[in-house]
């Protein structure tokens, strides 16, 4: 089957298997480049395994320190007439470089949230680690069915209060216009807590501590965001950041939990990237285009593999917190130098200047290479197998 991009609004409706594939061992290639990593965990569970940050967490895991990894995601597999999701083709990537580089990996397709994925994880830890000393929660959801009551939650990014009007990127038409986001209502902000807040990762910690599946000193990390005061009313004063706030909350709760293990639990707030997640945020995407332009001029530009590998490298050992606690990577992209000409931008772009002013190629490539589009050498006129398996899912 030859594999096209279809772009529909903020997501693309195909994966191209091999891109997908040059895309992983590109990553791959990154943490190899940098030398192995000293003193990082070695047997990890990452739960949203397939995409962005937990994809990266994944590779930079198992390729910086040799760890094997365990995968949780929710994806849809190919056949010879329609494609897989590009998280179903990163995975089985991932597992077959994994395979020839001799590094155990194992993943589970089905809802993380849900006590039957965390049951077979839990048996498939016990049977094949004994134990993990690192896991890794990086879920982005829609919607949760809670797996206690079997209500249904639906997040929403909306403000809080009142209506919010600002500059938005239209990037399918390059088209610089306004947006108006109406505010929460009724059970919108409980809602987005129930899916996007830190519950679930409670459960899973909860699950594996029960089962006696935590090493000593284990860590677990759930990342976060809070960006610039000109996305706050969207994001970090919205619906997300309260549920955000809510991981941050659960953090707390957690390090009491694994006090005993002399563990830690911590909330990571990572850097503005085009992820398949921020990618639906009004506003978002905009920014990450004018950010991108001056932190590539900067030189200090990094994408969710590079931000994994410094968590890994640079932190997993000196977490370097700020006040609240937090491990931030996201400190590059909020130094002054970065921000003052990144906002300055933002008040003078318009659909004439953004070319200049913004890096709306560097977005438009970083989004089709989420989907595996766009990537050198892969032959895009060629048959590709759309009906690619995961080794360890067949």
């Amino acid at each position: 089957m030859i594999v096209a991009p279809k772009i529909r609004g903020f997501i693309c409706t195909t994966a191209h298997p091999d891109g997908c594939a040059k895309h992983v061992a590109e990553q791959i290639a990154v943490v190899r480049n940098r030398g192995p990593i000293s003193n990082g965990p070695r047997k990890v569970l990452v739960i949203g395994s397939s995409t962005g940050y937990g994809l990266a967490s994944r590779i930079a895991a198992a390729f910086g320190t040799g760890a094997a990894t365990i995968g949780v995601f929710f994806e849809k597999s190919g056949d010879s007439e329609k494609c897989a999701t590009a998280g179903w083709y990163n995975s089985a990537a991932f597992e077959n470089e994994a395979a020839a580089a001799g590094i155990y990996a194992r993943s589970f397709n089905g809802d993380a949230f849900s006590d039957e994925i965390k049951a077979e994880v839990i048996a498939a830890i016990k049977e094949d680690l004994g134990q993990v000393d690192c896991v890794i929660y990086s879920l982005a959801s829609p919607r949760r069915t809670h797996p206690k009551t079997g209500e249904t939650f639906r997040s929403v990014l909306k403000p809080i209060g009142q209506s919010y009007t600002n500059k938005n990127l239209n990037t399918n038409t390059g088209v610089v216009d306004e947006v108006t986001i109406m505010p929460a209502e009724n059970n919108d902000v409980a809602e987005t807590i129930a899916v996007m807040g830190g519950e679930d990762w409670e459960m899973w910690i909860d699950a594996l501590l029960a089962e006696n599946l935590l090493a000593p000193g284990v860590q677990t990390f759930a990342y976060s965001y809070i960006g610039p005061d000109l996305t706050w009313p969207i994001y970090k004063n919205g619906t997300i950041g309260k549920a955000k706030e809510d991981l941050e909350r659960v953090q707390r709760a957690l390090d009491e939990k694994l006090a005993p293990l002399s563990g830690k639990a911590w909330v990571s707030v990572n850097k503005a990237l085009v992820t398949q997640a921020s990618s639906a945020i009004p506003v978002v995407p905009l920014y990450i285009s004018l950010l991108y332009k001056v932190m590539k001029e900067h030189g200090t530009h990094e994408d969710c593999i590079e931000q994994a590998d410094r968590l890994f490298r640079d932190r997993y050992t000196d977490p370097q917190p700020d006040e609240l606690g937090r491990i931030r990577l996201d400190d590059w992209e909020m130094d002054p130098k970065v921000q003052q000409p990144v906002i300055a931008n933002w008040h003078n772009v318009n659909t004439e200047n953004l070319a200049g002013l913004a890096d709306i190629d560097g977005y438009q490539s970083s989004f089709l290479r989420l989907f595996g589009f766009g990537l050198e050498g892969v032959d895009y006129d060629a048959d590709t197998d759309t009906a690619m398996k995961i080794p360890s899912i067949l």
